[in-house]
């Protein structure tokens, strides 16, 4: 049986689930590649992540209100978010629903993105049978104890990639130079303390005005942000294997336990877990 078609089937044997819902994250045979898998019908709310993720859905149902618009994810379709992409997302009726995702950083999955003359994801959720199992043997390749089949790993991640991305027709709209002055200042700095006076007076806008127009150009408002960015951060020395609590002090956060709870509320896994899943 060719190795594509064997990997397939293992993917696409159902695993043992936990008994109660549960956010699982795991390093994957790739540096810069991380598997999460959750059964779950926590509501998320608004938030980013700093990478690129996908993925499948694979049992229940999930709404969310994404940045390319509102969509609904059902059994068997591909899930997709841009990196500091704003989306939400809430199970269908409350009800439990099962996903497995993989979040790539930019500098990893650029390279495929532009061999198949894509710019980022434009399709949120997107049927596309093919690429969901071609997913689930990637997700496989990438989370088994056995050695990577590498050659199997980047054709897949092709054939998975190919339906999802958008070929740049056209450039994405420009923030405004006076909200990008802000956006400045929070992106080099998100650990430092800063007052809305302050940022509005570098954007040259009156405080409400400001509020609007940073809002409306970046999906949040500025604490909310600052708060997006300071997550980033962390996600990132965390995966480099720097203590919670070095960490939660270099990037703004009160204390561990601050970093915690706003880091569970967005990921639906604590940052613990991440720390742990690096260093296995």
């Amino acid at each position: 049986m060719p190795v594509l078609n064997r990997i397939a089937m293992l993917a696409a044997v159902p695993r043992r689930e936990p008994a109660t819902p549960a956010v699982q994250v795991r390093a994957t045979a790739r540096a810069g590649v991380v598997a999460v898998e959750a059964i779950s019908n926590r509501a998320f709310g608004r938030h980013s992540h700093d990478q690129f993720g996908f993925g499948v859905m694979l049992a229940g149902a999930h709404h969310s209100a994404s940045g390319r618009g509102p969509v609904r994810a059902e059994p068997g379709q591909l899930l997709s978010v841009n990196p500091n992409e704003v989306h939400d997302g809430h199970p269908v009726a409350g009800a439990v629903r099962h996903w497995r995702m993989l979040y790539v950083d930019p500098a990893i999955l650029a390279p495929a993105i532009a061999d198949v003359a894509g710019g980022e994801f434009a399709h949120p959720v997107l049927t596309a049978p093919d690429a969901a199992r071609a997913f689930l043997a990637l997700h496989g390749c990438l989370t088994r104890t056995s050695p990577p089949f590498d050659l199997a790993i980047d054709g897949l991640l092709l054939e998975v990639l190919a339906p999802l991305v958008a070929r740049q027709t056209a450039r994405p709209a420009a923030v405004p130079r006076s909200v990008q002055r802000a956006k400045d200042l929070i992106d080099t700095g998100p650990e430092a303390t800063l007052s809305l006076d302050q940022l509005a007076a570098t954007a040259g806008l009156s405080r409400y005005h400001f509020l609007r127009a940073f809002a409306a150009a970046t999906g949040l408002p500025p604490h909310a942000y600052q708060m997006q960015q300071r997550l980033h951060r962390a996600r990132q020395q965390i995966v480099r294997g720097e203590p919670l609590a070095t960490v939660a002090a270099a990037t703004g956060f009160a204390d561990q336990a601050h970093l915690t709870r706003l880091f569970t509320r967005c990921y639906g896994l604590a940052p613990g877990a991440l720390a742990r899943a690096h260093r296995r």
